[in-house]
């Protein structure tokens, strides 16, 4: 489909698959012998339900959202006409040929297709009408509400013939249910088995003998039942919600096996006596999925089932989704050293796979602040990394000194560029490009100079006095080196005064004196 499919359905003779989809609101037919599509017609509505008349693909009935329902032949459309009210779903008699549609109103409608013409409608006790459903032995109708129940109508007598409270049963058996549990989905296996979901997630199977359901299976997502099938061979249930498809065992409930969502599922179809199912979903792509154990391929696509022998002989390495590899020291470290040889562990090269809810459990047993370990470590690189960003400069210039530290905490390109660029070398070097403070150009015009907060003026006091320290320490090595060099030139001094002890106590406060001179605040400090 162009964008997304809403319902699928196949023909009873297995020949042709429909399915309906926007936008623009359309049908294609899939024919199955040629694996191509046969044709594709376009509606002016969407389609919220349709169903085939006849066997093969020549007669179909299709309900639209705005009311109006279409009847199509081989050719095209063969009729259209409007309903008094929104429908919602639509059932074909077929020993009367009468089409029921029921929507938004307590009214069954019925159009008897072989005379052309509305007959008189059911009316139901509800307020609106979700689903219906016709059982193919003994053709009796069934409908489900807004409230919760599902009424039965005899197509022969024209009369109600029985009801179940479906809300009512589920709020009994729990308390906690915030809204009515109206009913989505209606489905018969046989003559007396009926499945019937609900807009909670619950799946009821009745016996349409007994008032009371043999089993009610929970969905356990909340989401209405968009879907219900019935597998004969092996007695299982499909039920379909917008998340998900369970196939489970329609006698004890226990799961089989589960399908999960990459889309929003719209309808199923269930390839009768086989294990291909499609699922029309909120996606331009239609799914389908084949289960081997549920049956065999059809006719149309036999080569799925070599396809599962060649699969069965081909050798894969096993692999472990939900498990951990770990050593044997890991092991040790974790303390699991005794699990080896149990079910705990398993073997494989040079260590073992774990559960990784045990290894979990484990770890936070073992390193309970690793993760906010894990985290400060993570922040403090962040913080080094932004710090390495920065541009600093080394040493800032004699010239413009407050202008050279704003442009270096400037990240912008233009102010690197500027500090950079040999250009605007002498506005840092030159002292004819001193900035006045003092002058009246300087005030009216209030430069980017005179911008600098007190944070980025404390970090220039800082930086300035970083740099008198060095050249403090700068002149306190040059005085060493001269004065090694003086003590150099007495030593190799030929005087005869160099003998004598009174010249080597003049030389000791000779250094002492200059030493007091050079660096008074070092001595004081």
């Amino acid at each position: 489909m162009p964008q997304i499919s809403s319902c699928i359905k196949i023909s009873r003779d297995s020949e042709s698959i429909f399915a309906t989809g926007v936008y623009k609101p359309r049908v294609r037919c899939f024919d199955t012998k040629e694996l191509s599509m046969k044709f594709e017609r376009c509606f002016d509505s969407e389609v919220i339900n349709f169903q085939i008349l006849s066997d093969d693909y020549s007669k179909l009935v299709f309900l639209q959202n705005d009311r109006h329902v279409e009847i199509h032949t081989a050719h095209g459309r063969h009729h259209r006409l409007r309903i008094p009210r929104f429908g919602r779903d639509l059932e074909y008699h077929h020993p009367s040929c009468d089409l029921f549609i029921v929507g938004v109103s307590n009214e069954i409608y019925r159009l008897n297709l072989e005379r052309g013409q509305f007959l008189k409608s059911f009316e139901s006790d509800s307020s609106a009408i979700n689903k219906c459903a016709i059982n193919p032995e003994h053709h009796l109708l069934v409908v489900g509400n807004q409230e919760g129940k599902v009424e039965a109508w005899d197509p022969r007598i024209k009369d109600k013939v029985g009801s179940l409270d479906c809300a009512f049963y589920l709020a009994t058996q729990n308390q906690s249910m915030d809204e009515v549990p109206s009913v989505t989905s209606l489905k018969f296996q046989d003559g007396l088995t009926m499945g019937v979901g609900t807009a909670t997630g619950q799946i009821l199977l009745y016996d349409i003998r007994s008032n009371k359901p043999f089993l009610v299976k929970d969905q356990m997502n909340d989401l209405p039942i968009r879907g219900l099938e019935f597998h004969n061979q092996m007695d299982l249930v499909y039920s379909m919600d917008s998340s998900i498809v369970k196939i489970w065992e329609k006698n004890t409930g226990k799961l089989y096996t589960s399908i999960q969502s990459t889309a929003e599922f719209n309808d199923l179809c269930v390839v009768p006596d086989s294990g291909l199912l499609f699922i029309a979903n909120e996606d331009p792509k239609i799914q389908s999925y084949y289960i081997p154990n549920l049956g065999p391929a059809p006719s149309w696509c036999h080569w799925l089932d070599s396809m599962i022998e060649d699969m069965e002989e081909t050798n894969f390495e096993t692999v472990y989704d939900n498990y951990k590899f770990v050593t044997e020291k890991e092991l040790e470290e974790l303390g699991f050293s005794d699990l080896k040889g149990t079910n705990m562990l398993r073997a494989y090269m040079h260590g073992y796979f774990m559960d990784i809810r045990l290894w979990r459990k484990a770890i936070d047993a073992i390193k309970p602040f690793s993760y906010e370990e894990f985290k400060n470590k993570k922040i403090r690189e962040k913080v080094n990394e932004e710090r390495a960003s920065k541009i600093h400069i080394d040493k800032l210039p004699e010239i413009n000194k407050e202008l050279a530290f704003k442009l270096s905490e400037n990240k912008k390109k233009g102010s690197i560029g500027l500090l950079k660029d040999d250009r605007f070398k002498g506005l840092f070097s030159n002292p004819d490009f001193q900035v006045d403070k003092n002058s009246e150009e300087y005030v009216r015009h209030f430069p980017v100079v005179a911008q600098l907060d007190k944070s980025k003026q404390k970090q220039l006091r800082a930086l300035e006095a970083k740099e008198s320290k060095e050249k403090i320490l700068t002149a306190f090595d040059e005085n060493e080196q001269r004065e090694d060099s003086d003590e150099e030139l007495l030593r190799h001094d030929s005087s005869s005064d160099d003998e004598k002890p009174w010249t080597e106590e003049f030389k000791k406060k000779y250094r002492q004196l200059k030493r007091v001179t050079v660096l008074p605040a070092q001595v004081t400090s």
